[in-house]
């Protein structure tokens, strides 16, 4: 993106799936990094990475590092970021947190640029990026509320090992070669063997029998599409795919359907491409989303069972979309409408 103003960029968590997820993106968006700073735990510190032709040595994230940090970057868990975000918002800087920390907060936006991008000018120096299958999710339904007016909807999801993180898709690899090996296979990171097999549970359980993982996209999508009576069930699954997600969903509508409406409420939105034409076997597919930057949707149809229903399917790189490329699409709109500058130019205001 073209600006005059270079930031001071952070990224906590640098060395984990998404903050290398981060670093790569900041760099092909062409993000106006002035300065990039590179956060993790005490263990990782002295590692040096890359960034446009540059080692840089990886920091201690721990309190008082943010003084000259124009936006963070939080790539680490829910812990990090309830015990860095405020010591950095303190210090003037802008956080985009990834994690679930904040993400029902009222009082911080929970934005997908393609949504709700308004709520951007609400924040107190907190931004929160939704859960990685709830972005994906939204990037077909929100197009498809705008035109028909959603009432409800029922999601199965297919979730990626990476979105567990770099231990699972090791441990996904190691057993598929330990199954040519006619070795034993071991897991560790899941409950159960996740290669040729799949896990229905995401996240801890609740006292509903609902995991967590499953009420953050009721939860969220209620907050990011403003529809906070939304009905929404879902039935979250790890399958043996090492990135992007895809979701199986049934939508309701409060107007009547077609199916030629719907596809091209997609085709239109920014956030979603139409891959949709069954006599050609064309469809959406993990494979094919990863690393890109629009979610795919097809298999739209007619619903037998709802009432002005829709069914179809979506895949979105979770480390992209629902991670990374989010944030930085955050960022980025935020320095286009003049809600971020350097604090450099504020001092001088």
């Amino acid at each position: 993106m073209n600006t005059k103003s270079s930031f001071t960029v952070g990224i906590v968590g640098a060395t984990g799936a998404v903050g290398q997820e981060l670093l790569q993106l900041l760099q092909e968006r062409k993000f106006p990094v002035g300065t990039l700073r590179l956060f993790a735990s005490a263990r990782s510190v002295g590692k040096t990475m890359e960034f446009a032709g540059k080692k840089l040595t990886v920091e201690e994230a721990k309190l008082g590092v943010f003084a000259d940090v124009d936006v963070a970057f939080f790539a680490a868990g829910g812990p990090v970021t309830r015990a860095l975000a405020p010591d950095a918002v303190k210090a003037g800087c802008l956080v985009i947190d990834k994690s679930s920390a904040f993400r029902l907060d009222p009082a911080v936006p929970l934005v997908i640029p393609e949504i709700n991008p308004q709520a951007l000018r609400t924040h107190q120096g907190i931004i929160a990026n939704p859960n990685c299958s709830t972005a994906v999710t939204l990037m077909a339904l929100w197009p498809l509320h705008q035109r028909f007016g959603l009432k409800r909807y029922f999601a199965a999801t297919y979730q990626s090992v990476s979105g567990t993180g770099a231990d699972a898709v090791r441990e996904l690899e190691t057993q598929v070669q330990a199954h040519a090996k006619g070795a034993p296979l071991a897991h560790k990171v899941y409950p159960y063997q996740i290669a040729f097999n799949v896990i229905p549970q995401v996240d801890t359980f609740g006292p509903n029998g609902y995991t967590g993982e499953e009420t953050k996209m009721m939860q969220e999508s209620r907050k990011i599409m403003g529809l906070p009576q939304l009905k929404v069930s879902a039935s979250c699954v790890r399958v043996p795919v090492v990135r992007a997600h895809s979701v199986a969903i049934n939508a309701e509508f409060e107007r009547p359907v077609s199916v030629e409406q719907a596809r091209a409420a997609i085709a239109e939105f920014s956030g979603a491409e139409l891959v949709d034409d069954p006599a050609k076997q064309s469809y959406p597919t993990p494979l094919d989303f990863s690393r890109k930057v629009k979610c795919g949707v097809g298999r739209i149809r007619v619903d037998t069972a709802l009432d002005n229903g829709l069914a179809l399917w979506v895949s979105g790189d979770n480390l992209w979309k629902g991670a990374a490329l989010n944030a930085i699409q955050n960022a980025e709109l935020m320095v286009r409408d003049g809600l971020l500058r350097p604090k450099s130019t504020l001092a001088r205001v």
